[in-house]
């Protein structure tokens, strides 16, 4: 499949700053009453969120790529290294 591997890490994290930037743009608005402080958790837990999503991904593809490596008896590609 041409084109890039799915991260959710990135996915995440641009949730969670449409979602503020949705609140915002909503209290500009006058839909509804924004504290300003409301910032700081939304994007902090967001982004901390963010950060867990794609430390977990990236060790579930470690194990895969290694199980997937030792099945095959083969080396890892070129630039890869043989364990993470």
């Amino acid at each position: 499949m041409p084109g890039h591997e799915f991260q959710p890490g990135k996915l995440v994290a641009g949730a969670t700053l449409v979602a503020a930037a949705v609140l915002f743009l909503g209290d500009s608005g006058g839909a509804w009453e924004t504290p300003w402080f409301v910032l700081f958790p939304v994007v902090g837990g967001g982004l901390c969120l963010a950060g867990s999503v794609a430390l977990v991904t990236g060790r579930i593809r470690r194990r895969r790529r290694s199980a997937r490596t030792a099945a095959s008896g083969d080396a890892p590609p070129p630039g890869r290294p043989a364990s993470g």
